[in-house]
C-alpha cells in the first residue's frame, strides 16, 4: 500500500499554519468540476482515496517511485472524497475499532514458566501463532491483502514485536530487557482491531476498483 507522508497543512518557524494544499490547487478542483463548494479537506480526504486506487497505482507505479504523485480528475468527486474518509477514519482510529472476532486457542502450560514466542503468521490457512501456548485463528484471507509499503499489515506487527537480541554482547546482557510474553495481551488487541481495518480497508478498496 502507498504511503505518502504529506499533512493538510504545517507551521512556520513562528507557529503558523500553512496549508499544503494551495489556493491554486483549490481553483483547480472547484473550476473542473464546476462546484464553488470544494473544500481543502475534500481535496485531501478525495486524494487519499486515489492513492488507495489499485489501477492508479499500477499505472503509475514508477514514476510514484521517484516523485510526488500527480492527481487526475476522476469522476464523482464526492463519491471519492467520501471513499477518503471512510479510509482515513479507519487508519487514523485503528485503536478504537470494533476487534474482529478471531478464536484464540491456548495449550495448557506451567504457570512457573514463559512461553517462548514464535509470532509467525499462515496466511493460507487463516491462523497466527503468537508463541508455543497461544494461537489465533479465523483471519480472513482478504484481511491479509491489506499492505503498508510492501508487507501485510498484519505480518507488520508481528515483526515489531519480535524478540531480538541485540548484537552488540553490552547491550544484549544490559539492556536487552523486552519480552514478547510482557505485551501479548496488548498483541492480541491489536491483531484483532488491525485485522478489522484490514477488512474494512480491502472492501472500501473493492468498491473503489469497480
Amino acid at each position: 500500500m502507498l504511503c505518502v507522508r504529506l499533512s493538510l497543512y504545517r507551521y512556520d518557524k513562528d507557529g503558523n499554519r500553512i496549508d499544503n494544499i494551495t489556493d491554486w490547487g483549490l481553483a483547480q478542483f472547484q473550476t473542473h468540476y464546476g462546484d464553488s463548494t470544494i473544500t481543502k479537506l475534500d481535496i485531501f480526504n478525495y486524494t487519499y482515496a486515489v492513492l488507495h486506487n489499485p489501477a492508479y497505482r499500477t499505472k503509475y507505479e514508477i514514476n510514484l517511485k521517484r516523485e510526488f504523485p500527480r492527481i487526475p480528475f476522476y469522476d464523482d468527486f464526492h463519491k471519492w472524497v467520501n471513499w477518503g474518509k471512510q479510509l482515513m477514519d479507519l487508519h487514523i482510529n485503528y485503536e478504537t475499532v470494533q476487534p474482529y472476532p478471531l478464536k484464540r486457542i491456548d495449550l495448557p502450560f506451567a504457570t512457573n514458566r514463559i512461553p517462548k514466542a514464535k509470532l509467525k503468521a499462515d496466511a493460507a490457512n487463516g491462523t497466527i501463532i503468537l508463541d508455543d501456548v497461544t494461537t489465533l485463528e479465523g483471519f480472513p484471507k482478504i484481511a491479509w491483502e491489506y499492505r503498508l509499503g510492501n508487507r501485510c499489515a498484519l505480518e507488520w506487527i508481528l515483526d515489531q514485536y519480535k524478540e531480538k537480541k541485540p548484537k552488540d554482547p553490552t547491550i544484549a546482557e544490559k539492556f536487552n530487557t523486552y519480552r514478547f510474553a510482557d505485551y501479548k495481551e496488548q498483541v492480541i488487541d491489536l491483531l484483532q482491531r488491525v485485522c478489522t481495518v484490514s477488512v474494512e480497508t480491502m472492501q472500501i478498496i473493492q468498491q473503489i476498483e469497480v
